[in-house]
Formats: structure tokens, sequence, C-alpha cells
């Protein structure tokens, strides 16, 4: 069985934090057992956070993959540290980069990356690539699934 014993938000009532800053990636551990590293992927097709010029909402798709070691991050905790992000201003490389390296500070993989599909800002969409180094040898790491945008035609 899984210790949870120390977790602070699974299974409670809890406020969406303020601000990523403010947010607490929990974690719980993992029996990896022999062989390659299994590959966990998170996504977050409606990911939000704001402009820090103007105030305005941007929008994103977050995909992250990542191959534990011996930690997993606790979902429900990633889900209310990405959910912070909508009264966060920040340019779309810094919320995808941040991401990924909370993640990676919180969880210690062997192997991370992050991609921040985010929609047109002025007519511009801006894709946001991260990752940690090369992914684990022998593992089957599936293409992000999600389509460079195309607007209406």
């Amino acid at each position: 069985m899984t210790e949870t014993t120390n977790l602070t938000q699974l299974g409670r009532s809890v406020e969406t934090p303020p601000d990523p800053e403010h947010a607490v990636l929990e974690t719980v551990p993992l029996a990896r057992g022999d062989g390659p590293p299994a590959i966990v992927r998170f996504t977050c097709p409606e990911f939000t956070s704001l402009c820090p010029v103007t105030g305005q909402p941007d929008f994103a798709h977050i995909v992250i993959d990542y191959a534990p070691d011996g930690t997993l991050v606790e979902s429900k905790s990633l889900k209310l540290f990405l959910t912070s992000f909508r009264n966060h201003g920040a340019f779309h490389e810094e919320c995808t980069v941040m991401i990924g390296r909370r993640i990676v500070a919180a969880t210690k993989p062997f192997w991370l990356r992050i991609a921040g599909y985010w929609y047109p800002r002025g007519g511009i969409p801006i894709d946001v690539f991260w990752q940690t180094g090369a992914p684990p040898e022998a593992v089957w790491l599936p293409d992000t699934g999600v389509q460079p945008y195309r607007g209406r035609g």
C-alpha cells in the first residue's frame, strides 16, 4: 500500500492556492521494479494564466510526460498547482518552464518533458517545449497528440 499519511490535500477540501509560489506539489512513493521506467503523462487541455502586461487570460493545452524514479507527483496537488496559474501573470515561456522545473524539483524523475501549446495572442500561437535531457532508453514515448495551430482553414 502506498504511504499517504503525509499528504495534506488528497481527500480533503482544499482552496486553490493564490499563485504558483504558494502551491504545494505533493508526492507519493513509487515501487518501480526492474526494467526501463514507465512514462507518465498528464494533460491539461484548459490551462489558464494571465498576460503579465494586459492582465487578460491566456489559454494553453499543456502536456507533461515524465519517467519517475522513486517518486510520483500526486495528481490532486498537480491540479491545484496548475489551477493556481489562473491568477498568475507571466509569459507563456515562463509558465511552461516553471511547471516543468517545479515537477522536477518535487519528484526528481529520470526525465521530464513539457509541451505548452498556447492559443494565439495577437494572432500568433506560441508553442513552448522544455525537457531535462534525452529520454531514457527502451521506453515508448508517444507523440504529444496536439496538432499545431491551424486556424480556420
